[in-house]
């Protein structure tokens, strides 16, 4: 890659990083607002996770708050059961979300399974796993669960820290993920997303891949879960529940775009606004995310991110004629990514409905 491609693909990654980094001193010190701020940003890293696992490898991974609480509660415990320091746990905890998360992937390739089941076992996982923390009361409290106060790095303490150390996650995991696709792994990806079986029969290693992806993506959302363990100063196995992480993300991500570098951080940005929007409303929320979920996958497939790349060609072809038509608009678009193309969605569940 030549310095200025390198350079083109850092714009929406430095753009992104650029804007958020000015959120504190637009917000005024609010500490609600640091806080929703924060939540954002953990919602983004987990949407970017997700995008590598569904967007480019047809993994329907619905056990992202499981992950991330395994990443929460291994750490919590090796602090304060096994005097373990909060950057040791922080690394096996990470280590053993990213375990689980290559487990499931393996298992996945090498039985064959397609998008679906490969989303009704990882619901199954999650349910295991919120079963455990009820179950394992002796470890995590049950139901009440468990204060960290003085088991991580303090970030709790310090909301405009905890901000930096997310935004810094969340822009180190998208700098990752445009190495990727710009490496060898981008084009196991593209080859991937447009037929599994024609890629391994033209020499791309599929297990490989799609495992190496699911662990690197696991490890992600297990440390963002220890980074919100100590964010924010207790966890529950209801705060890790499918209905409180999953949905969000899958929306987020439907929202941002699927398949882009910005659209897991943009879709994140407008679930936070249409969930503060609703918040008030109680229960009223999850009918707001399913029909949320249904607007999205039958009217606005695309996403945020693609659709404003295409108005803006559009403009720029108004504006200067010259600009020629498979000119992309500079959205942060990854080349054709599994799943993500117009009607992307679709194409991703039908491909492994069987």
């Amino acid at each position: 890659m030549s310095g200025r491609q390198l350079v083109v693909h850092a714009v929406p990654v430095l753009a992104a990083g650029g804007v958020l980094v000015m959120v504190p001193f637009l917000l005024g010190g609010s500490p609600y607002g640091l806080r929703i701020a924060s939540l954002m940003l953990i919602l983004a890293t987990y949407a970017v996770a997700f995008n590598l696992l569904f967007g480019h490898t047809r993994q329907l991974f619905l056990c992202v708050g499981a992950l991330a609480g395994l990443g929460a509660y291994a750490s919590v415990i090796l602090v304060r059961d096994a005097g373990f320091p909060p950057l040791l746990a922080a690394v096996l905890a990470t280590l053993g979300a990213a375990l689980l998360g290559g487990f499931l992937s393996y298992v996945g390739v090498r039985r064959g399974l397609g998008v679906l089941f490969v989303g009704i076992i990882t619901v199954a996982v999650s349910l295991i796993f919120h079963n455990l923390l009820l179950g394992l009361r002796e470890y995590t409290n049950g139901e009440t669960g468990i204060s960290t106060q003085g088991l991580g790095f303090g970030l709790g303490e310090a909301p405009t820290r905890a901000y930096y150390v997310l935004l810094g996650v969340l822009v180190s995991s998208l700098t990752i993920y445009q190495l990727l696709l710009r490496s060898r792994y981008g084009l196991a990806f593209r080859a991937l997303g447009e037929d599994e079986l024609n890629a391994e029969l033209s020499g791309i290693d599929v297990t490989r891949y799609k495992v190496g992806t699911a662990a690197l993506a696991s490890g992600l959302i297990g440390l963002v879960g220890v980074l919100y363990a100590d964010v924010n100063g207790f966890i529950s196995p209801s705060v890790f529940a499918l209905g409180h992480v999953d949905i969000p993300v899958l929306l987020a991500l439907l929202l941002g775009g699927i398949g882009t570098t910005l659209g897991p951080v943009v879709g994140a940005g407008l679930f936070t606004l249409v969930d503060e929007l609703v918040r008030p409303f109680g229960q009223l929320t999850v009918l707001t995310y399913g029909i949320l979920l249904v607007v999205l996958f039958l009217v606005f497939r695309e996403g945020v991110v693609p659709f404003a790349g295409r108005l803006l060609l559009r403009l720029g072809r108004v504006l200067l004629p010259g600009i020629p038509r498979e000119a992309r608009a500079g959205s942060g678009r990854s080349p054709q990514p599994a799943g993500a193309s117009e009607g992307g969605v679709g194409r991703s569940e039908s491909a492994g409905g069987g």
